[in-house]
């Protein structure tokens, strides 16, 4: 008889271990960028518009 190429117990559901790695994962992800924000608002705020805008194609311009 032919049997199904993945069966049920084949199929096993993420740990709660796997879960919480990931939920780090994305948390840390999310606090670095929440953080590269504040970092921009505040240089804006410093510096004004034209040195920030100055400072960004300067690195950008490093880059390539």
């Amino acid at each position: 008889m032919i049997q199904p190429i993945s069966t049920q117990a084949g199929m096993m559901a993420a740990t709660p271990r796997q879960g919480r790695v990931a939920a780090v994962i994305v948390w840390g992800a999310a606090g670095l960028g929440a953080l590269a924000v504040l970092a921009a608002a505040a240089l804006w705020f410093r510096y004004g518009t034209t040195v920030f805008f100055e400072m960004i194609s300067a690195g950008i311009s490093a880059c390539f």
